[in-house]
């Protein structure tokens, strides 16, 4: 158990918490303030243990599994809380955890043909838009709605582009092997 691995592990320890605050008003008017806070340290353990894994030599089965599997947890769990508050629509959620769901099965099959697929800039680019607009979103700062608008519509169309992406440069995964 490594630091980047434990670093992964936080991550995801940190998600129940995260929760909490977000749904229940647990810290009265400081918690979306708390929600927020374990929302950006839990992101940059993302950022975090993947740098030390690639620099240190540290990559691990368990880390290309988990950081993955953490990474899709906080944010499916910070935009599904968001829809409880109806500040996000659902139907923009459902878009970006199937664009989730099908880069992961295709991950899947290429997987099992001996192939390893790395993330691409656009998917580097789409997460970064993401985990923004859920601050933005989680902060709900009046004065700055039009900037966190247009930048869930960003990373909507950065989800899209970067599924088309995957799957032009990717197609021949699909391709039986004999």
């Amino acid at each position: 158990m490594n630091l980047p691995n434990k670093l992964t592990l936080a991550r995801v320890i940190m998600i129940p918490f995260f929760v909490v605050f977000m749904l229940t008003g647990l810290g009265g008017s400081a918690s979306k303030w708390v929600a927020l806070a374990i929302f950006i340290v839990a992101s940059l353990t993302d950022l975090l243990d993947g740098h030390i894994a690639r620099k240190y030599n540290l990559v691990t089965n368990f880390g290309k599994f988990m950081d993955p599997l953490a990474d899709k947890l906080l944010v499916c769990a910070a935009m599904i809380c968001l829809v409880e508050m109806a500040k996000l629509p659902a139907w923009i959620v459902i878009v970006i955890i199937s664009r989730e769901f099908i880069i992961s099965g295709f991950r899947l099959i290429a997987s099992d043909n001996g192939r390893v697929i790395a993330a691409s800039y656009w998917g580097k680019f789409k997460t970064t838009f993401q985990m923004l607009m859920i601050c933005l979103k989680i902060a709900d700062i009046a004065a700055i709605s039009l900037l966190t608008d247009i930048v869930m519509w960003v990373a909507l169309v950065l989800t899209v582009v970067s599924l088309v992406d995957y799957l032009v440069k990717n197609k021949d995964v699909l391709k039986e092997q004999h």
